[in-house]
């Protein structure tokens, strides 16, 4: 019989070396998830189920401040970069670029041209780059060519396709001989009815309830691939909604001819683009015309904005206060409920709940910034993040322990090596202490045969 100091000690050493094996088995899966439109506080005003079995079981944090505008190419750009938006360039769902003499517009879906993107560097870019794979199921910007490169797997924009067809092909990329380590998935809802209905509106709860519904087909399905247990899982949006009325509408008409300018982004932070030598006219002619509406020349936007250093932003900026409409005159597009607005206010604010190896149970965090977001994929996928604007020691406390030790803030082989190093020390551990139960029992211990995978560096996919 072996005692029972050398039964503990045999336990611990293979508990340390299994645990060392199955770092080593694969690299990390990160699965980052967007619900468009989903405002921090849904989960309370509605039936959710499946986010707060999420929150129960792993992270919460109750509010994202996004970046300014508040709208969706900009925030889903900066999840991905790390950026405010005058740095990664997106500034807006419409732009216009003077440099280029070139537009950029979500509404005619005019977003492919490459110029517009490559003032950043995607994660998915990175992650291929150190070897790796990358899957996007929809998510904005991963069907456009950026510097030469598309994820491994991506499927183009198509808003018919269902969610489920979406979370089947990642599962499929997640699951394949060369599988991948960073999956993206995109779902409009809330965003599309939220616009329809507004927040406010009771139907709203059915809606919510549907992408509750969604989430929870997704973690169904993750753990019918095996790959709940594993997977670092992060859900989160781009941005809130705000109740709006046909009651609180400015009309620029009333105060400026509409000749002397162009609108290029829409209500509520309405970019404007003065014709040549008009600047001080229009400018004059809005500045005090609404108390509900603050406009700002260009040079000065507000430093808190980070919106300030990039040519794609105009001349002239005017921002609605919360639940306010800014039109040129009643024609045109009124929404029930919209964003764009002041990235201070809540109702801008989605939330984002975590699950996984990497992530503590049940703990609530109050807030945390998006650009936070990519320097913690970039640690989960134990990538070299590039320079950005967030931090990963805003979020650490998120992260157990064992994840701070095994993932370095730095990625590459530093990291690589430290795990090699706790393995041949378990080795070394686990065959001194065999050595001592044979020579002190007499008798032999079989050690069930490990297999050693093949670790394989796929090259970089174009």
């Amino acid at each position: 019989m072996v005692s029972d100091p050398c039964r503990i000690f045999l336990t611990l050493c293979t508990l340390t070396f299994t645990g060392t094996f199955c770092l080593l088995q694969g690299s990390p899966k990160v699965l980052l998830v967007s619900f468009d439109g989903f405002r921090w506080d849904y989960i309370y005003k509605f039936p959710t189920p499946n986010f707060h079995s999420i929150i129960e079981d792993g992270i919460h944090v109750k509010q994202v401040t996004n970046v300014f505008i508040t709208k969706t190419y900009p925030n889903h750009y900066s999840m991905v970069t790390g950026l405010y938006a005058e740095n990664h360039g997106i500034v807006a769902n419409e732009m216009y670029d003077p440099v280029l003499n070139k537009t950029f517009s979500m509404d005619r879906m005019d977003i492919y041209d490459s110029e517009f993107w490559e003032e950043a560097v995607p994660i998915w870019f990175t992650n291929q780059y150190e070897g790796r794979k990358s899957g996007a199921a929809m998510w904005p910007g991963s069907d456009v060519n950026i510097s030469g490169v598309y994820p491994s797997f991506y499927l183009p924009y198509n808003e018919t396709v269902s969610f489920e067809y979406r979370v089947a092909k990642l599962i499929e990329w997640f699951t394949s001989n060369k599988p991948i380590h960073l999956g993206l998935l995109y779902w409009e809802e809330p965003d599309e009815s939220g616009h329809l209905l507004g927040p406010d509106n009771p139907l709203m709860s059915y809606v919510i309830t549907e992408v509750d519904n969604k989430l929870g087909h997704l973690v169904a399905e993750l753990k019918k691939a095996g790959l709940w247990d594993t997977m670092n899982l992060i859900i989160t949006s781009d941005h809130g909604m705000e109740q709006c009325s046909s009651d609180r509408v400015i009309e620029l008409d009333n105060y400026v001819d509409k000749n002397l300018y162009t609108v290029v982004e829409h209500s509520p932070t309405v970019a404007i683009l003065p014709k040549e030598g008009k600047l001080e006219d229009v400018y004059k002619a809005l500045a005090n015309a609404h108390p509900n509406m603050t406009v700002y020349k260009k040079e000065d936007i507000p430093e808190r904005f980070h919106y300030l250093h990039n040519s794609r932003i105009q001349p002239i900026l005017a921002v609605a206060d919360l639940g306010w409409t800014i039109l040129q005159n009643r024609s045109g597009r009124y929404l029930e409920g919209n964003h764009g607005y002041d990235n201070t206010e809540p109702n801008m604010h989605p939330l984002l709940v975590a699950h996984g190896p990497a992530f503590k149970r049940n703990v609530t965090k109050e807030a945390m910034t998006f650009t936070d977001l990519y320097p913690l994929l970039c640690h989960l996928l134990d990538i070299q993040p590039l320079p950005n604007n967030g931090s990963l020691s805003h979020v650490q406390d998120l992260l157990t322990s064992a994840a701070a030790q095994f993932l370095s803030d730095y990625g590459g082989q530093e990291s690589y090596a430290s795990i090699v190093g706790v393995f041949l020390g378990s080795v070394l551990a686990l065959t001194f202490l065999l050595v001592f139960i044979k020579h002190v029992t007499r008798s032999q211990i079989s050690a069930p045969q490990i297999e050693h995978p093949e670790i394989t560096q796929p090259l970089l996919d174009v």
